[in-house]
Order: structure tokens, then sequence, then C-alpha cells
């Protein structure tokens, strides 16, 4: 038998012997990724708690709070006497915003000196605060609209030139993709690939190095004592890898399929190159792994450094926060995780519906790197396999 299908044989043996490490790869990856399709599956926020602290109590501003009550983005949740019990509100996050109607709001409309309402919100939370931001804006906006056309209308303007006097240079706001500005299509989506980024190369680590700990690194690579090489080593690591890439690539593709074909958001491109492109992410990232345990020849320093490479990849690929507008240093790590290229290969395809030619760079670049990381981690546990007083260690 080779010296691949003897590593992938006993890999197996190993995987159904230990069911937190069949976990890992299987039940666990699946049960994540639901609960996150789940936490998603509203695509958008809405009824988004707010307080009101009316003020001038005129037809004017309950006006106003029924029109903020009626937009589908906020729910008026309490109403507030002062400012104290609006500050108690916000600290308290029973609510995310308070809208304060100030005194004679309406008295100083109708004299034609204007108003101002103000919204009392907590900018931490940048996602509640632009969406209650964007929702207070149009309210306001068209009651104001609706104030000015009455008052012109009584002064005997016709329709049309209310119109045109209201608005006299419109703004047209043409979105190409992700239309509907849904979370679920473009966050969702790019969450998947970002946790199986983690869990494979967690995996990756914790296989190679969970020999190292048990003292079976040479039962591995040399059973029977018969001396190795580099190319058997490298075979070795290929069979005890494979089975973890092959469930974990199926986890993931098993969730962007229940988001394309079950929720409804349709690839525009290709479905077989994000699969490429997912499974060239997939090795990468468990060649990794393996390869900081083979050259730390340390699991518990592999695993802390997987999680220092990992676990801030989504945060800059540019999904959350624009890569143009990142430092150069910043710009310069978020280039050098693998995660920023895939990122970029799958939101072409699934939304741009981009040339597979365009993104093919990503796929050569990910398949190239996931081999220098083999070589890496081949040459490691080489050395590692000489050296068994490191062999035990945590």
């Amino acid at each position: 038998m080779s010296v691949f299908a003897t590593s992938l044989r006993r890999e197996w043996g190993r995987l159904r012997a230990s069911p937190w490490d069949w976990a890992m790869v299987s039940w666990v990856p699946l049960l994540t990724l639901a609960l996150m399709c789940w936490i998603f599956s509203s695509g958008q926020p809405y009824r988004l708690p707010i307080a009101v602290w009316n003020e001038d109590n005129s037809a004017l501003s309950r006006q106003l709070v029924r029109m903020l009550q009626a937009t589908p983005g906020l729910d008026v949740r309490q109403t507030v006497l002062n400012r104290g019990e609006a500050a108690d509100a916000l600290l308290r996050m029973d609510v995310y915003g308070v809208v304060h109607i100030p005194p004679d709001l309406e008295t100083h409309v109708k004299q034609g000196r204007g108003g101002t309402v103000t919204l009392l919100h907590n900018a931490q939370l940048a996602t509640a605060s632009s969406l209650l931001q964007r929702d207070l804006k149009q309210v306001v906006g068209t009651l104001s609209a609706g104030v000015e056309m009455q008052t012109a209308a009584k002064r005997g303007s016709p329709h049309q030139v209310l119109q045109v006097q209201m608005e006299p240079i419109k703004t047209q706001l043409v979105a190409l993709f992700n239309v509907s500005t849904n979370y679920e299509q473009f966050l969702a989506a790019a969450l998947v690939p970002a946790l199986i980024h983690i869990l494979a190369m967690t995996a990756g680590a914790w296989s190679v190095g969970r020999e190292l700990r048990e003292r079976t690194l040479g039962g591995w690579l040399s059973p029977g004592g018969r001396s190795a090489g580099m190319a058997s080593v490298a075979a070795a690591l290929l069979g005890k890898l494979l089975l973890p890439a092959l469930l974990l690539w199926g986890c993931g593709m098993a969730a962007l399929l229940y988001l394309a074909q079950l929720r409804g958001w349709t690839i525009a491109g290709s479905t077989g190159w994000i699969a490429v492109g997912l499974a060239a992410l997939v090795a990468v990232s468990l060649t990794a792994g393996a390869a900081l345990s083979g050259i730390t020849l340390s699991l518990r320093t592999a695993l802390s450094g997987t999680g220092l490479l990992s676990a801030p990849a989504f945060a800059f690929s540019g999904v959350g926060f624009p890569l143009l507008a990142m430092t150069d240093s910043a710009r310069g790590w978020a280039l050098a995780m693998p995660y920023t290229h895939y990122a970029r290969l799958q939101i072409e395809q699934w939304q741009m519906g981009a040339p597979v030619a365009q993104t093919l760079p990503v796929v050569s670049g990910l398949l190239l790197a996931a081999l220098v990381l083999l070589v890496l981690a081949s040459a490691g546990l080489l050395r590692g396999l000489g050296r068994p007083e490191k062999w035990g260690g945590r």
C-alpha cells in the first residue's frame, strides 16, 4: 500500500476513534454554518427600537411620531420626558436611539423659522446607527416636503411648479449589485468561507500537532522504522489532510448552495468556479495549519498562530471595511491573507458575474501558496522526525 493510502486509512481510523475530532470537521461546522445562516435570514434589520422625547406635543409633532412608527425600520418603544430618561434608555440598551422634538416646533415652522429634530444615538453600534440616521432623514424629509408643499399650495402655486421648486435637481442612484442591500446576500455568504478558513487552519494544525503531542510522529511518517524522505513525508501529509479537506469543503458548499438555491440568491457567475476557489482556500488553510505545527513542532504554538492568522481574516478582507481605505500596512497584511483573495473571487462570481478568466489568477495563486506551504510543512516534519526529544510537548 502506498504512503498516501496508508496515511489516509490511518487518519480515517483516528477520526472514527475520536468523536470530538470527527465532530470538528463534520457536524460542528454544519451546525455553526446553519446558525449563522439563520442569524442573517431576515436579510435586513427591521423594527429597531427607538424612544421619542416630544417637547412640542403639537399636531405636527404627533404626525412625525406616527410617521416614525409607520416606518418599517423603526419601532417607537418608549416615550421619555426628559434628558435623564433619554440617557438612561440608551445606556440600558433598551433603545438604539432617541428622537428629540424640540419645544414650539410647529410654531417655528409656521413662522418660517424652521426647526431641528435631533437623533441621539450610539455610533459604536455602527449598523444600527446608520440605519436609524437613514430612516429618520427620510421621515423628516418627507414631512418637511409635505409642509412646504401645503404652504406653497395655499399661496396658489400650481402642483407641477411645486414639484420643480421642491426638487429642482434630482439624484438617481443606480445599484449594480446587491440591489436590495440585503445583509444575507453579501454578509452571510462572505462569512461562510471565513468560518471554513478558520476551521480548516485549526484542523490542519491539530491533526499534525496531535501526532507530536502523542509521540506518534515516527509511527505515522516512518512506519516499521523505515527511512522517510521528503516525497514520502509530503505524501503522508496529503493523506492525513484529505479527509478534513473534503469534509470542510463539503460543509462550506452546502451552506453556499443553501443560500443560492433555497434562499434565492442566484449566482450570477459560475457556481463551479466558486467551488474550485473554495477548495483552493481549504487547501491553503489546511496546509498553513500543518506548516505551523511542522515548523514549530508544538501543538500549542501552532494553534496560537492559527488564531492569530485566521481570526482577523474577515475584518481585513475588504468586505466589512473598504480595502482601499486602509493604511498601507493594514492593506499589506490584508493582501497577505488568502481569505482576502478568495472573498474577491466569490463576490465577483456571485454578484457581478465576472468572467472566469478575471479570477483565474486568484485560484492559481491560492494553489501555488498551498504547494509552498505543503513543502514547508513536509520539511518541518522531516526535521522533527530526527528530533524525538521534541515529541510529547504541548
